[in-house]
């Protein structure tokens, strides 16, 4: 049963154009993607789908009577003011209730008993469960969900799959997240050019059908060039024998006894011109009706200069903890970072992730043991907000404010160019901006820096599909240090190749990537299980031992030179504590 119709969606705002020619259709229980770059009009079109705003043409058409679309925002400012209403208008309800039970579910635990203090310090991730919640509470027909996995761990992006594929509505979601659209929808909407697209199943089958498309109609294209040549090649062959057919009648014309002869030539020129005419409207066809050279996808172009190599050592925990009153986040953690490592950071929401980066950073200190990071140190540091441009300069005058030598902002103007920003978006106010875009504003003053430690915070969120590959690749060359927060699971998995995992009250470094991290409790069950002798307390207790050793070992090696005596020694400790402590980590 279909439940909604798109037909001829137009929609511009001001001179902008967004949507041009939409054509869609929502049937009851599809799972439906919509995709596209940074403005390409998601948003928008989830706005007329919900009814916010209209469109200039076209028509929407719902094939049920009151149809309920519940829609998350992806600003979710609204859900405190939302949850304080119902808390105090509905607190018995039955909506009440699935709400609370859907907000345990994502981890949010006792929020009856949540005061204003409490509500007022809602982490991100927190204000976006209590949205999803709250929606899933309304048992809505369909699911409008835009960018719903921003801001939630892995544990919350799990269940959120999970009740996507019980929910017996429709789904349309806007989102960046590569795993979570291939674990959710079967079938991808792309708008491009303001016009729309689909194609069956999940995100890696479009991404692979649309270069399949692509190559298609490339190849067509390129065999109507060979057509249209040849053509050309044949008109330019008819005129030179219509021109010489119509000077030889020329020539018999002046003769009368031969005047068949020059009848002769005129049949013969006037059949040429008609020749030629056909196949000159053979090319106008062609031209108004033939296959289109297939636009190339929008590259968008990222960069860092890569960073001096000045010593191996870049930071060192010992024994370190950190608490807020009698919360504690974690305690007695040593882990390491050595130059060129590219970590991932994981740990659920509130686990200390963001503390942590504060103390790399210099703005919190520990509360016990020690943590040193080299004063050599560049450390550059990208943000999840956005929202902290100042939204009334132009793109240019940030440029501008930020970088006092000419050279510099035009560096920066190239910069951005590389990034899909052309003149005219130069000169647009921030608060004009999409999300995305204000992304890729901050990404270029991060790479204006001179750095070789980069903490990352979320750096896809909000960059469309095409510009998080980009980033990967460029990340995958990088060759300074990474530390990388993120709840994409594709940008951990392909960049990350070691770990700093927060959980039980501890930093732990993991010597694997996210994927075999993952795959580990599995690993656990066979050869490599851990021995029966050794319980968990143990094998933790000897990680911290060989971690304080290894740590020790590099403060004693940056000492010595390689032509030491001493050198060799450590450095072949070194390795071989390496060696065990890969070993217990698969444990």
């Amino acid at each position: 049963m279909t439940l909604l119709t798109l037909r001829g969606i137009k929609k511009s705002f001001g001179d902008m154009l967004v949507l041009e020619n939409v054509d869609a259709d929502f049937a009851m229980r599809e799972r439906i993607g919509l995709v596209g770059m940074n403005g390409a009009g998601k948003t928008t079109l989830a706005n007329l789908i919900f009814g916010s705003i209209q469109p200039d043409e076209g028509k929407l058409t719902f094939h049920k009577n009151q149809l309920r679309i519940g829609y998350l925002l992806q600003s979710t400012s609204y859900t405190v003011h939302a949850f304080s209403t119902m808390m105090e208008q509905e607190p018995d309800s039955r909506e009440t209730a699935q709400f609370l039970e859907a907000a345990s579910h994502l981890g949010l635990h006792k929020v009856m008993e949540w005061d204003g203090e409490r509500l007022a310090g809602l982490s991100g991730g927190e204000k976006t469960k209590l949205a999803i919640a709250h929606i899933w509470s309304s048992k809505p027909d369909i699911l409008l969900l835009d960018e719903p996995t921003n801001h939630l761990d892995f544990e919350g992006v799990d269940w959120l799959v999970q009740e996507l594929k019980r929910y017996n509505g429709t789904t349309i979601m806007i989102s960046h997240d590569r795993y979570f659209l291939d674990q959710t929808v079967d079938r991808i909407i792309e708008l491009e050019n303001g016009k729309s697209a689909p194609y069956p199943g999940n995100y890696t089958f479009y991404r692979d059908e649309k270069a399949r498309r692509y190559q298609s109609q490339l190849h067509q294209y390129e065999e109507q060039q060979k057509y249209e040549q040849k053509i050309e090649a044949e008109i330019n062959r008819l005129k030179n024998w219509s021109d010489k057919a119509h000077r030889e009648a020329g020539k018999v014309g002046k003769m009368a006894e031969m005047r068949g002869t020059k009848e002769f030539y005129r049949s013969k020129a006037k059949n040429m011109d008609k020749q030629i005419k056909s196949r000159l409207h053979r090319l106008e066809k062609i031209d108004l009706e033939g296959v289109k050279k297939p636009k190339e996808e929008a590259k968008v172009y990222f960069g860092w200069d890569q960073p001096d190599k000045r010593g191996r050592r870049l930071v060192e925990a010992q024994r370190i903890g950190k608490a807020y009153g009698e919360r504690s986040l974690f305690n007695d953690s040593s882990f390491y970072l050595q130059r060129g490592e590219k970590i991932g950071l994981l740990g659920p929401n509130g686990s200390g992730k963001t503390t942590l980066i504060q103390m790399l950073l210099g703005q919190r200190a520990v509360d016990s043991g020690r943590l040193w990071i080299s004063p050599t140190a560049n450390v550059a540091y990208l943000t999840q907000d956005v929202t902290d441009l100042d939204q009334q300069r132009t793109v240019l005058e940030l440029l501008q404010d930020s970088y006092e030598i000419r050279s510099d902002v035009g560096k920066a103007r190239t910069m951005l160019a590389n990034m899909g920003f052309d003149a005219a978006m130069l000169q647009k106010p921030i608060h004009q901006l999409s999300l995305g875009e204000r992304t890729r504003i901050k990404l270029s003053q991060l790479m204006m820096k001179e750095q070789d430690l980069l903490i990352l915070d979320e750096p896809t969120n909000h960059l469309d599909l095409a510009s998080r590959e980009q980033l990967e690749e460029t990340l995958s060359e990088y060759n300074g240090t990474l530390i990388i927060v993120s709840h994409d699971r594709y940008l951990i998995d392909k960049i990350c190749d070691k770990l700093l995992v927060i959980e039980g009250g501890a930093i732990r470094r993991v010597e694997s990537g996210y994927k075999e991290y993952r795959e580990r409790p599995r690993a656990a069950t066979g050869s490599d299980a851990a021995p029966a002798d050794k319980s968990k307390q143990q094998l933790e207790e000897e990680m911290l031992v060989i971690s304080n050793r290894i740590v020790t070992l590099l403060s004693e090696i940056s000492l010595l030179k390689p032509t030491d005596s001493q050198y060799a020694v450590l450095d072949e400790e070194y390795k071989r504590l390496l060696a065990q402590k890969k070993q217990l980590s698969i444990r």
